[in-house]
């Protein structure tokens, strides 16, 4: 005798050896003994053949009309035999009985289980729904796969035009789309990025890079609302006229010089801060989208400012205007250069002119200077300023070598176009500006610091630089104290320390008492999106490296090896490692051979052609 049974959800037969009432061991039609319990024992049957009833029993199954079958359940539960006696107008064999009990467990849209060998009819409008279910979800595969087939061809479904940069940023894995894309990518061996930019969804590789930044930090667009700038106050005219030294493509100028003669024979040198925090008080709509952004961010070609243009334009230190200045006057001893006395003021001053590096660096230079030209606009202040850095970085224990080995390295982009050029940090501009700034961070951050008013400030120790709210030595720059107060239009910082500064210097209450909570969360904030998008800009200018490498038809360059596998090139900052490259001392020139460019991954593949030479000094 064999037997039909259930065990752990399916149907199996097996060869009834002993019968112990309550169990059953049966074999199996491949020679497995098993023990059973009599109550999941559903039919015994004599003929077929274990072999043959399952395969006849299927057979049957499979020809049942599953909607003629759920017409003819009773209302109430039934029992499989039960319904196949309707079904077949007969007592069922076992093999046809066993077909309908098969049938009605892979229907559960039509029959609920209710126990061993019974079910119940699901109701009209449950299976309605539940059909409906299926029909939708066989819709979805189809489509689901309809889209992984023109993926993998490299054709982009019409239906994901509107939809990539959720695709390629915030992929939802719950979606078709994504479910299709994730299979393509599996297919293809590529990822999503890759995948698309082959289905052509991504005409250009550096839209792909600035959308992620934009989508992640700016997920509102970069444009800002309408806001009202307040009018300048009435402020004292400052006697002296004043000039600013940027690059050509600056236009929040924050900060400008002024050089005068006293009486005494002592020159007068003033440092210029642009004041926006005189009419931006904490909590207006222009302070919202400040405290927001929290800096203005750079990136090859364009940036995104932290305050609105019509605000940068209020107060920018433009030429020809008079512009509000939070001011810092120094006297310097004519003979010494010797900083006497410091003094600061809040004051108008008028901005003669806005010299720019690329006009100026042919004619303010070591050699002009060392051979004497002086025939160009504010040539004799720039000198005694140049001087004067020397004298200030001297003071801070610093080299005046130190600097001069380093490169810095401009990004122009135009028409698509990048052009990449190469400055000598140190230069007499670089010291000017650079020496004058931290002179003026300083100072400023140890007049509040005297006066017991809370500030933030940048701290170094053993190489670390944090921020904190409590002032201590910058080892790196050779201070006492420093904090970042000159740049008030492109970092919240600075415009939180202006609003100390000029409450201090004006006798009112500080804005920002000790140990206030608002100072603790700018400066977190601060550190936080600060890394953001010093990070988004070392991206973009490797970016731009690769892309100029494919302009330019580079098929060999000369790098420089740092350790181990890792180089520099030596035309542009790019840095990466070449696993070709043998066992060589750091400071090496080696030429390479420049392989495939992935302006998404932003990799490169290059090989070691040959050493070049050996070179002592530290990299550029």
């Amino acid at each position: 005798m064999n037997t039909f049974y259930e065990e752990d959800g399916t149907f199996k037969v097996g060869a009834i050896l002993t019968d112990n009432t309550t169990s059953l061991q049966v074999e199996s039609t491949h020679g497995k003994r098993s023990k059973i319990k009599a109550a999941n024992v559903l039919l015994r049957f004599a003929q077929p053949g274990l072999s043959e009833f399952m395969t006849q029993a299927e057979s049957i199954a499979a020809g049942i009309d599953v909607e003629f079958l759920w017409e003819c359940c009773p209302p109430e539960d039934f029992g499989f035999d039960q319904l196949a006696s309707e079904y077949f107008g007969h007592a069922p064999t076992p093999v046809e009985a066993a077909g309908a009990l098969i049938r009605l467990h892979s229907s559960p849209m039509h029959f609920y289980k209710k126990g061993k060998g019974r079910y119940k009819a699901a109701p009209p409008e449950a299976l309605k729904a539940a059909l409906a279910s299926a029909e939708k979800k066989r819709l979805q595969a189809a489509l689901q796969a309809r889209y992984t087939e023109e993926l993998t061809r490299f054709t982009l479904p019409p239906e994901f035009a509107d939809k990539l940069p959720q695709l390629l940023y915030k992929p939802d894995r719950n979606t078709l789309e994504v479910k299709a894309l994730e299979a393509a990518c599996s297919a293809t061996h590529l990822s999503s990025a890759h995948l698309l930019q082959r289905c052509g969804a991504l005409p250009s590789t550096q839209a792909y890079h600035v959308q992620r930044f934009l989508l992640e930090n700016f997920p509102h667009g970069t444009g800002f609302p309408d806001v009202v700038v307040d009018p300048h106050p009435e402020l004292p005219l400052a006697e002296d006229t004043a000039f600013s030294i940027d690059d050509a493509t600056t236009t929040e100028i924050d900060d400008a010089f002024s050089v005068r003669r006293l009486a005494n024979g002592n020159w007068r040198i003033g440092i210029h801060i642009a004041a926006p925090a005189l009419t931006i008080p904490p909590g207006s709509p222009i302070d919202d989208i400040a405290a927001q952004r929290l800096s203005t961010v750079y990136m090859p070609g364009d940036k995104i400012t932290m305050l609105p243009d019509s605000v940068v334009q209020a107060y920018t230190l433009c030429a020809d205007t008079v512009c509000p200045s939070l001011s810092m006057y120094m006297e310097v001893d004519a003979g010494t250069l010797a900083v006497i006395s410091t003094e600061s003021r809040v004051e108008r001053i008028h901005i003669a002119a806005n010299l720019r590096h690329d006009t100026l660096e042919p004619l303010f230079n070591e050699d002009t200077l060392a051979a004497g030209k002086l025939d160009y606009p504010f040539a004799q202040e720039l000198r005694l300023l140049w001087d004067l850095a020397q004298k200030l970085e001297a003071g801070r224990g610093k080299s005046a070598d130190n600097s001069t080995q380093q490169i810095d390295y401009n990004f122009h982009v135009e028409n698509d176009r990048v052009t990449i050029s190469t400055r000598q940090r140190g230069s007499p501009i670089d010291q000017v500006v650079s020496e004058l700034m931290i002179f003026v961070n300083s100072e400023w951050g140890k007049l509040l610091a005297a006066h017991d008013v809370a500030g933030i400030y940048r701290t170094q120790n053993n190489g670390k630089v944090k921020m904190s709210t409590v002032p201590a030595p910058h080892q790196g720059l050779g201070v006492a104290q420093y904090m970042w107060s000159s740049s008030p239009l492109r970092r919240y910082v600075d415009f939180v320390n202006q609003r100390q500064i000029i409450s201090l210097l004006r006798g009112e209450a500080p804005v920002y008492a000790k140990n206030d909570t608002a100072l603790f969360t700018v400066m977190s904030n601060f550190d936080a999106a600060y890394a953001l998008y010093n990070e988004f800009q070392r991206n973009m200018e490797r970016y731009w490296c690769l892309r100029w490498l494919q302009q330019e038809n580079v098929q060999q360059a000369e790098a420089l090896v740092l350790r181990e596998n890792l180089v520099k090139f030596s035309r542009i900052p790019l840095v990466g490692r070449i696993p070709s490259l043998p066992e060589t001392p750091p400071n090496t020139r080696v030429m390479l051979e420049i392989g495939e460019i992935d302006l998404l991954d932003l990799n490169f593949n290059a090989r070691f052609i040959a050493a070049i030479e050996e070179v002592a000094s530290c990299p550029p």
